[in-house]
């Protein structure tokens, strides 16, 4: 007869876990605040994946053409290449990951920690951008 929960002791408290494989089971690590976020940063910092789903991506971009394509009657234009949109993955999430770090930048100019979309509205503003936040689009 094998038991399957083990019981541990501390402090005059009786906690039962889990047994982990012939060990005693342990309590699970608990880090504190900020520092599994700071190693995920220092991860994405150091790699050269891409972020975004490709075959997420691969859809918005599909759609988009499509519906634009149906808009302009222009049918025969419906066809992407891999390499087109392995491009345009590339050079949206390097234009995002910039747009969010000098956001991040206005935030902290701010006194703030948070970015608001107030900061990304005055990125856009100084890169000339023309990102409507806070307007509706009309469908």
């Amino acid at each position: 007869m094998t038991r399957t929960k083990a019981v541990i002791t501390t402090a005059g408290h009786r906690v039962t876990v889990p047994r982990r494989g012939l060990g005693v089971g342990l309590p699970k690590r608990r880090y504190r605040p900020g520092t599994v976020a700071l190693r995920e940063i220092r991860r994405h910092q150091t790699s050269t994946n891409l972020l975004v789903p490709k075959l997420s991506f691969q859809r918005l971009v599909r759609e988009i053409v499509y519906n634009e394509c149906r808009d302009r009657h222009l049918d025969h234009l419906k066809k992407i290449q891999s390499t087109a949109l392995l491009a345009l993955q590339t050079a949206f999430e390097d234009y995002c990951v910039e747009l969010f770090s000098k956001s991040q930048v206005a935030a902290i100019h701010g006194n703030r920690v948070t970015v608001k979309p107030k900061d990304m509205q005055l990125v856009c503003l100084f890169r000339g951008d023309d990102m409507n936040f806070n307007k509706p689009t009309n469908p």
